[in-house]
């Protein structure tokens, strides 16, 4: 470096927005959350909001049994939405919130509760995901078919861009991605082949509105273009993963330029948040997990020109639970440090002309590049769908595989796992935060109550102006979504509008696209294992994986399918959102032998003892394994209810799963006459709350 060249920035750069990830219990509860992490320094709101919400249904709905205010805040009405923003000023604050298939209308509840305020669409600022591809990939919080869902979100940028232009419409989320098992490849590829689908979607109903290859048409694009922002994932291989961000810089602008003729630089730049992984965070020493978060952060701080515009970090205890205030306090904290204390906002680009980075990244770009071309020959990412997922679940499994192995070393938990005990969970309710189940009947009362106070003719009118706009294709939705808002319309009943227009739908499960498994000496014996269990029982050993609830991480459960078809089993497994009617009546026309539960979502405790209470009732008695985000304190009771093993994330060994689960066969006399019972839980496969 010459002489006149310093190493340092003229003066220190400004750190990223600092946001912490939550909501839970009522609106009320999460605003003085939110309020409180606000005094301590957190620079952004992120909103979590509970899976009735993210999927459309009331809290009186049966599907939202067990899941209210679990995993984030429940918002039912224009109400809700203004106690969760009560006291924050709308026209200052950025917010994001983690929406999918209803973040239409939760931007609208937003817009409206903003305009009470006397806040102006125009100053709103932040960030909805939106991203609706992830969800049939990784994470299952969908509403509607395919065509409908990319039409509210290409409906939903076009009103954003003229309407509310600070806003970021859409998080193209390959954070989920990498939870589902994606590589760094693959996380790439597929998350540009999602921006892909999204934007010529958007250029389709610019053009509707204007003259196609115009001038007004091509600068808005332009605009729709630089409102895209993307929400990526981190894992503890830092280095590659700051190489993984390069790499999607390049490949954005690359798009840019040349499928959409963006010139503006400011509209080409790579704008991403980040949350880090949580797929890799520990039940057994959870401990570990603090370090793990502090590395991952590193990957998107330390390199000034792949530097994330903002950052939500997990808390330790995700694989355990509910994090607490404290818990998210520690997080923030980790954030402030790394901004404030060390030096790394003080230097230009630090890997500015490394080897090894651009050798990284040219890799990286390789293989991203091949990977986009197989989804393009797949008709785009719409239609390669159930391909993606397909890959996906292969990488899981192969990611799996390794840890069994010991290839992939996770400290404490198949390496280094002598241990004292934690402190840290020592307390009652073991070191997470457990919602009152009795918010859930408060929920219920409070949005009954709503609807019969309100101006039912406004409501149906309203409602009945969004039904006839989503059978016009010319009509942008949002227009008729920000009245139904405005007139007092539930989550359930907007939600329950479209559905009767657009239908319902069901997403891949990766399962039967998978490719069979390598042979390896534990799979052979276990093929064995297998075999004589079926001589046993007269037939194959068959097994019901089960979703019940609205959980959507199914990626446990696809592992638990995958692995037994591979050992020999025969299996039945329908994907996520079922109620404890619809599994009892799978099973028994089934004919199974053995039911695997999986719920992720700390519903567990109302839902297995409901769906086994179904299977009674359907003369089902199979055994019931279980698995999940399953807290110790939990497990006494599911196995007073009649659960025969249950299985969390420190529970790795799946082939040791399915041992388990040949032995209970072998050993249990009414399995041999093919009644259902409760089986292991697919969550063991997967840490990720």
């Amino acid at each position: 470096m010459s002489g006149d060249q310093s190493p340092r920035l003229p003066e220190r750069d400004r750190p990223w927005m600092m946001r912490t990830y939550a909501g839970h219990s009522t609106a009320k509860a999460s605003n003085e959350l939110y309020r409180r992490n606000l005094a301590k320094g957190q620079t952004g709101l992120s909103v979590a909001f509970d899976l009735p919400t993210q999927t459309g249904y009331d809290p009186d709905d049966e599907l939202a049994r067990g899941e209210v205010g679990k995993v984030g805040v429940p918002i039912s009405h224009r109400g809700d939405m203004d106690a969760l923003m009560e006291g924050i000023p709308l026209g200052e604050m950025n917010t994001s919130m983690t929406i999918n298939a209803t973040a239409a209308w939760l931007l609208a509840l937003y817009v409206v509760v903003a305009e009470e305020q006397g806040v102006a669409q125009d100053s709103l600022q932040g960030t909805t995901q939106n991203d609706i591809i992830k969800e049939f990939l990784a994470r299952g919080t969908y509403a509607f078919p395919p065509a409908a869902s990319m039409r509210l979100i290409a409906d939903m940028i076009a009103y954003t861009v003229e309407h509310v232009p600070r806003w970021n419409p859409i998080n193209i989320c390959s954070y989920h991605l990498q939870e589902a098992g994606a590589t760094p490849v693959q996380e790439i590829a597929y998350a540009m082949s999602n921006a892909i689908a999204v934007l010529d979607s958007a250029r389709e109903r610019v053009e509707r509105a204007h003259e196609p290859g115009g001038a007004e048409a091509q600068q808005l694009m332009e605009e729709v273009f630089g409102r895209i922002s993307f929400f990526v994932n981190a894992g503890v291989r830092f280095v590659e993963e700051h190489a993984k961000l390069r790499a999607m810089s390049i490949l954005w602008e690359e798009l840019g330029r040349e499928r959409y003729g963006v010139q503006d630089r400011r509209h080409l730049r790579f704008r991403y948040g980040v949350q880090v992984n949580s797929l890799g965070l520990t039940e057994a020493q959870p401990e570990n997990n603090v370090q793990r978060i502090v590395l991952e952060a590193l990957a998107v701080t330390l390199g000034r020109d792949a530097r994330a515009r903002a950052i939500q970090l997990p808390a330790w205890n995700e694989a355990l639970g509910l994090p607490r205030p404290w818990d998210q306090q520690w997080s923030l904290r980790i954030q402030q440090v790394l901004a404030y204390e060390t030096d790394i906002l003080e230097y230009p680009d630090i890997f500015e002309g490394s080897i090894v980075m651009d050798g990284l990244v040219a890799e990286l770009l390789d293989g991203a590049r091949a990977e986009m071309a197989v989804v393009a020959e797949h008709g785009g990412a719409v239609e390669a769908v159930a391909y993606m997922k397909g890959a996906l679940v292969d990488s899981h499994r192969e990611r799996i595989r390794r840890i069994e192995a010991g290839e992939q070393v996770v400290v404490g938990q198949n390496r280094f796992t002598e241990t004292e005990e934690s402190p840290l969970t020592a307390d009652a309710e073991g070191g997470i935060l457990v919602v009152d189940p009795a918010i859930e009947a408060e929920q219920i009362d409070a949005v009954r109550a709503w609807r019969a106070g309100r101006d039912q003719a406004a409501v149906d009118a309203a409602l009945a102006e969004l039904a006839q706009a989503a059978g016009d294709e010319n009509q942008n939705l949002m227009v008729a979504t920000i009245a139904a808002a405005r007139a007092g319309a539930t989550t359930g009943e907007w939600a329950r509008t479209l559905r009767d227009v657009f239908g319902s739908y069901r997403a891949p499960t990766g399962v039967g696209e998978a490719a069979a498994a390598p042979a390896d000496v534990d799979l052979a014996e276990l093929r064995e294992e297998v075999a004589h269990l079926a001589e046993k029982l007269g037939r194959r050993p068959k097994i019901l994986v089960g979703k019940p609830g609205l959980d959507g991480h199914s990626n446990g459960a696809e592992q638990i399918a995958v692995r037994a078809r591979d050992a020999g089993m025969d299996v039945v497994y329908e994907g996520i959102r079922l109620t404890p009617a619809q599994i009892a009546a799978s099973a028994l026309q089934e004919g199974v032998h053995v039911i695997g539960l999986s719920i992720l979502s700390g519903s567990h405790r109302e839902l297995i003892p409901a769906v086994l209470d179904a299977l009674r009732e359907a003369g089902v008695s199979a055994p019931v394994v279980v698995g999940g985000i399953i807290p110790d304190q939990d497990v006494a009771a599911l196995r007073a209810a009649g659960v025969a093993a249950v299985y969390t994330p420190k529970d790795f060994d799946i082939t040791q799963i399915m041992r388990d689960i040949v032995k209970l066969l072998g050993s249990d006399g009414a399995a041999a006459n093919g009644a259902a019972s409760v089986a292991p839980s697919a969550a063991s496969a997967s840490s990720a709350a």
